[in-house]
């Protein structure tokens, strides 16, 4: 897990009180990058926008209080993320259940005290920074740094889901390394493992359109997600990295396939639609996978 950089955060300031704003942004402004609203609406706008670590956040606002504000942000899924602090001149248990009913981690009382208000954001900004450093580790592979499986499910069915909305096509490469059985028993585990990151290295290079997602399936299988693609482009791209795994110049001796290390590539294409599912779709690709193989290895197939 990283080392602790408060100047990675951005925190946001939601208060109607302008001199507030500017002794808060005096307090943090070695925390990070500093956003400030006036306002409820112009607060949600921003935290929509900028997405930001910490949010300080004043419960007496009119029109809309910070109560209000606070559970807006936490029912949005682009800002339920966010930590929120409150700000507040109230005083007492009931004022303190309050706020953390309404869905903040902690509150701090006005009059402000400078050590207090930069204890509290130095706490919660680490704990945030610790929390998404171990979600990046559940979402990614260890040995290859891609994705793992559990991530690829989750955006494959937001994907559709948004695909299907706009009517727009997905595309899906499954990808396998040839024999890699032999290569294993050929070279040793130790060489298999650096062949997994060698082939991810090459997939991630070549996969960097916006919305792409390439993971590690499991073993020496790989998947990619390619929204809004066309057959010729997707084509184009099950050749391309059969073309750059080749490039590697990993030899596989015992291949029956090439003398270097080789992918097969099994590409499918849907518009998903309320009669498919995601499942239907890795299957699709999962038998053009089997045909590519069927067919010599070494290429890909577009299952049409």
């Amino acid at each position: 897990m990283s080392a602790y950089s408060p100047k990675d955060s951005s925190i946001l300031i939601i208060d109607d009180d302008i001199n507030l704003i500017r002794l808060m942004s005096q307090m943090l402004k070695d925390f990070g990058r500093i956003l400030f609203a006036t306002n409820g609406e112009m607060g949600l706008h921003i935290a929509q926008e900028q997405k930001p670590d910490l949010i300080l956040l004043d419960v007496e606002m009119a029109p809309m209080d910070g109560y209000e504000v606070c559970r807006r942000l936490k029912s949005d899924e682009a800002t339920s993320a966010s930590a929120i602090i409150f700000v507040t001149a109230k005083v007492g248990m009931e004022s303190e259940i309050a706020c953390l009913d309404a869905g903040a981690v902690d509150f701090i009382c006005k009059p402000l005290n400078p050590l207090v208000v930069q204890a509290r954001v130095r706490t919660h900004l680490r704990l945030q920074q610790n929390t998404a450093a171990l979600e990046s580790l559940a979402q990614h592979d260890s040995l290859s740094g891609l994705y793992n499986r559990r991530y690829f499910n989750m955006a494959i069915e937001a994907e559709y889901r948004r695909l299907q909305r706009h009517q727009l096509p997905l595309g899906l490469a499954m990808v396998d390394i040839d024999h890699f059985k032999k290569y294993n028993d050929t070279y040793g585990h130790i060489a298999g493992d650096g062949a997994i990151c060698a082939v991810a290295k090459a997939l991630e290079h070549a996969t960097k359109r916006p919305g792409e997602v390439v993971a590690r399936y499991g073993g020496e299988e790989f998947v990619v997600l390619l929204p809004q693609v066309d057959a010729e482009i997707l084509s184009q791209y099950g050749q391309m990295i059969c073309d750059k795994v080749q490039a590697l110049e990993l030899p596989h001796a015992t291949s029956d396939t090439s003398a270097w290390l080789s992918i097969s590539v099994g590409l499918a294409l849907v518009i998903p639609n309320s009669q498919s599912l995601p499942e239907d779709l890795i299957k699709q690709a999962d038998q053009a996978l089997y045909l590519a193989k069927q067919n010599g290895r070494n290429q890909y197939h577009l299952l049409r």
